[in-house]
């Protein structure tokens, strides 16, 4: 998938909503044990009853490699359910991989081509060698950590490095990569005052935001300081969508939730629309 095909179908849904395919038996109804495979069956529940309010969803590998090769399973039946019933979404694997020269190469040959994801989540930590490998995959995005939802992003994200903080370090050299043009960036809606700074940086980029819903991140914020003239913003939402209700009507109830949200960008991109026309 491109942009412009991303683009469209924000358009076409009035939404930008990426749900997260965070997928734990613990939560999931207790009836769903009882089938050959629950996780996938969850998450082919959640993706039937969502998929015309959202334009993206996110499995966190996490999730699936916790339980070992039935996981993994589930994880690719997953994906390959998206692709051949809903192939205009966006997906995202939330790999959150880091490593150096063919140990990179054979991340993103994993995730791109083995199991066809549009993009995957990329650590930044150990440098440039570590992220163009995935950029040079044509149509496929990298998306950088650069700013987290989670408290610990204090720890470096936010410390002056030669007068500058850590975070916008990373962008600006993010930029100079080959390729650089298929890069996204995370920005945590917990950081939302934050996203004015970095517009600065990458005023064109796509942003994955997580943190709305259980995080307590505001939506209204995040459009304010993050939204561009294209949008340019993937925000996400998981536990709030996935176990809206741990009973049988569990995946009205997550529809109920991701419409609530798609409404409410809805109208955030109904307030873009206007103040570009005045």
């Amino acid at each position: 998938m491109n942009t412009s095909q991303l683009l469209e179908q924000i358009e076409r849904k009035k939404s930008f909503l990426c749900i997260g395919l965070d997928t734990d038996l613990d939560k999931i109804p207790p009836h769903l044990l009882e089938e050959p495979d629950p996780i996938f069956a969850f998450n082919k529940a959640i993706i039937d009853a969502t998929h015309h309010a959202c334009v993206a969803y996110k499995p966190n590998t996490a999730f699936y490699e916790a339980y070992g090769m039935k996981g993994w399973a589930a994880l690719s039946k997953t994906i390959e359910y998206l692709n051949t019933s809903y192939p205009e979404i966006f997906t995202i694997a939330d790999a959150k991989r880091g490593d150096i020269g063919n140990t990179a190469t054979r991340y993103a040959q994993a995730f791109f081509k083995d199991l066809s994801f549009d993009a995957v989540t990329v650590a930044p930590y150990m440098g440039r060698d570590s992220v163009e490998p995935f950029l040079r995959f044509e149509d496929r995005f990298t998306i950088l950590l650069a700013l987290t939802s989670n408290p610990g992003a204090f720890d470096f994200q936010t410390r002056m490095s030669d007068g500058q903080e850590l975070y916008k370090r990373v962008l600006e050299t993010a930029l100079t990569y080959e390729h650089s043009d298929r890069l996204m960036f995370v920005i945590g809606a917990t950081k939302a005052e934050y996203l004015k700074e970095v517009r600065k940086i990458v005023p064109d980029h796509f942003l994955l935001v997580p943190g709305v819903g259980a995080q307590g991140g505001s939506l209204e914020e995040v459009c304010r300081f993050g939204m561009t003239d294209r949008v340019g913003l993937l925000v996400n939402s998981s536990r709030k969508i996935l176990y809206a209700s741990q009973g049988a009507d569990f995946a009205r109830a997550a529809a109920m939730e991701a419409e609530t949200l798609q409404k409410a960008m809805e109208e955030e991109l109904r307030k873009r629309r206007s103040s570009q026309a005045s």
